[in-house]
């Protein structure tokens, strides 16, 4: 399984995301191709390797025309301990969350971002991914400022070069085609930051509201400033699928990106694909158990059946004593966690419990695949299963069960004849 790891030990923001992705071995002209169908301009795209902390890492930038500039930039983080790496970099002057009423800037709601997208090229994974995200910022943005969703403006992610940043790491996570994405924590600096109206905390609403909807684990660190962008906590919301690391797995590849602010720690986020050994699965599974005394067999094995066709993994029962000197009957449902609540409601509709505990557990699993061969009854399907050091096969016991109904003979002598031609065909 190949999984998607981002360490986000000094934050995240868009900009360093799409640097990381690009390290992985994300395809830049295709990359740049698919930007350049977005109706938009009056940007330029800089992709460069620069030092940080002595360690070689790679840059992505957007810069903006002079008629794009935003001209609150100076107001904005007029913090003297903030030097940047490159001054005409604008990715480190956003503040996702302020929106201005001044003349000079265009202002754009979650309706125009979308109208972008869908006009544009990108591949139809690269929209879902991008639209996703900005659905994210919007409901983060109208919680914090007390406004209906469509009705935020974007004076900041509807910048050209916030947009660009969402649609190029979308861009690059479709290429990459991986569906799982583990992301432990965001660490996130402490402090204040000034924008537009005032002096707010960090995190800002924005990331405050967004980790609070996706319950993105925070770590705080003790320096001074914004790690986390909304833009980079809302694309880990938009894209993260599970919370921790395997206990063992390999290394592919690792991608670092560039942040482009300066800060103790080295401002890099580092992407890595992971892979855990395919023949070895472990899954957390759920046992729910209930007890029963005042049941029929023939109602317990039609909510036995009730319960398979609803999902569950298995179902079975054993027969115990129970209060009053009573026999009863515990059964046993495994299922997936996501498939929890559907069971229970079939377990309430068609048992006469009222009450169902429980377990989480672990499950190792062979890794199965089942395989057809020719034999002398024709064609019949053998399951493969290995892992941990072993590999076992078994013809189906319903091809073996209706070749020995229909040559008349026993089902140890149809798996005997079956076994040989397995042998010859080997």
């Amino acid at each position: 399984m190949r999984k998607l790891y981002l360490n986000c030990e000094s934050g995240i923001a868009g900009d360093m995301l799409v640097a990381a992705l690009l390290d992985l071995g994300g395809n830049e002209n295709n990359l740049r191709q698919q930007l350049a169908s977005l109706p938009l301009e009056g940007y330029q795209l800089k992709i460069s390797r620069v030092k940080k902390n002595a360690l070689d890492v790679c840059d992505f930038d957007v810069i903006l025309d002079e008629d794009n500039h935003d001209h609150d930039m100076e107001y904005l983080h007029g913090h003297d301990h903030e030097e940047h790496d490159h001054e005409q970099s604008h990715h480190h002057h956003h503040h996702d969350e302020e929106y201005h009423d001044d003349n000079h800037h265009h202002h754009r709601h979650l309706s125009d971002i979308v109208q972008i997208v869908n006009k544009s090229r990108l591949t139809d994974g690269a929209k879902k991914i991008t639209l996703k995200i900005f659905d994210i910022i919007a409901d983060a943005e109208a919680k914090a400022h007390g406004v209906a969703k469509d009705e935020v403006h974007f004076h900041e992610v509807g910048a050209v070069d916030s947009i660009v940043d969402v649609c190029a790491a979308a861009i690059l996570l479709d290429q990459l085609n991986i569906k799982d994405v583990i992301v432990p924590y965001l660490a996130e600096g402490h402090g204040t930051i000034r924008c537009a109206h005032g002096i707010l905390a960090i995190p800002v609403p924005a990331v405050s509201n967004i980790i609070t909807a996706y319950q993105i684990p925070i770590k705080n660190l003790q320096v001074e400033g914004e790690m986390v962008t909304p833009t980079g906590a809302a694309i880990v919301a938009a894209i993260k699928t599970e919370d921790h690391l395997p206990d063992f797995y390999n290394i592919e590849k690792i991608g670092m990106g560039a942040g482009k602010r300066e800060y103790p720690t080295a401002s890099i986020l580092r992407a890595m694909i992971i892979n855990t050994d395919d023949t070895q699965i472990e899954d957390a599974i759920l046992e729910l158990a209930f007890n029963v005394d005042d049941m029929t067999a023939e109602e317990i094995a039609f909510a036995q059946e009730e319960l398979f066709a609803a999902g569950a993994f298995e179902v079975f029962t054993v027969p115990i004593g129970m209060k009053k000197s009573r026999p009863g009957t515990l059964v046993k449902v495994i299922c997936d966690q996501s498939n929890r609540d559907k069971l229970i409601r079939t377990i309430y509709a068609n048992t006469s419990t009222i009450g169902v505990r429980e377990t989480r557990t672990t499950r190792y699993v062979l890794k199965r695949k089942v395989e057809k061969f020719e034999s002398r009854y024709g064609t019949v399907r053998i399951k493969h299963s290995e892992g941990y050091g072993n590999h076992k096969e078994k013809i189906e016991y319903e091809d073996l069960a209706a070749i020995a109904r229909n040559e008349g003979i026993s089902l140890s002598e149809a798996r005997k004849q079956l076994q040989e031609d397995l042998n010859n065909a080997k």
